[in-house]
């Protein structure tokens, strides 16, 4: 089997687990896989049973931010948009959230600031983070399949451990600034590393650990 094909073979696991999990909800939820070597992805809706190949520059309405999103980080491999309850909570506190865990730190990185539409997109994803609001529905970025997975069951975590102690009138710090820049550095060097073998037409090697 192909890479390509393997991809698509993945999707429906990959959305079942995000649905399982309350990941991947609300009206227009979806999920791509980039399909390494090319300018195109996997794409569907959460309620499709199987994946569409669809080229970014020809992407439909519903896929225009997750093209958009590939063509402006080349190190994605992996995007759900539609996230969980205390993700989408993040837009009625400023619609973004600092770095305050570590592990969040380490793969989700700086989180941009909310886009309206996917012709923001790319200006939320310069802080070279992997999750932002668009539209106030939480967008989660991966290098792989397993890497989104775990990068939108993070999201979700840290985003209720957030909200609840913000809506609590809790104090909530940002991590140590060092704390951040070493960290921040480790995913950069993920994102260097993912880029390189997209455009050499091969997957990334996971990275699971801190």
């Amino acid at each position: 089997m192909s890479t390509e094909q393997d991809l698509r073979a993945q999707w429906p696991g990959l959305r079942d687990r995000l649905q399982a999990k309350g990941l991947l909800e609300g009206e227009g939820a979806s999920l791509s896989l980039r399909i390494p070597g090319t300018e195109a992805m996997w794409f569907g809706l959460a309620r499709d049973s199987a994946p569409q190949r669809v080229v970014w520059r020809a992407a439909p309405r519903e896929a225009e931010a997750h093209a958009a999103t590939y063509a402006a980080r080349g190190d994605v491999g992996a995007i759900a948009e539609g996230g969980g309850r205390f993700g989408r909570c993040l837009a009625d506190f400023g619609g973004a959230m600092p770095q305050v865990f570590d592990e969040q730190a380490r793969h989700l990185g700086p989180m941009g600031p909310p886009s309206a539409g996917a012709g923001d997109v790319p200006v939320a994803l310069r802080t070279g983070g992997n999750a932002l609001l668009l539209r106030g529905r939480p967008v989660c970025l991966g290098t792989t399949a397993l890497r989104l997975a775990l990068n939108a069951e993070l999201f979700e975590k840290c985003a209720k451990a957030y909200v609840l102690a913000v809506a609590g009138n809790g104090r909530v710090r940002p991590l140590p600034w060092i704390v951040r820049l070493v960290a921040n550095r480790r995913l950069a060097k993920d994102r260097q590393r993912a880029a390189v073998r997209f455009v050499q037409g091969h997957l990334p090697e996971e990275s699971n650990g801190y």
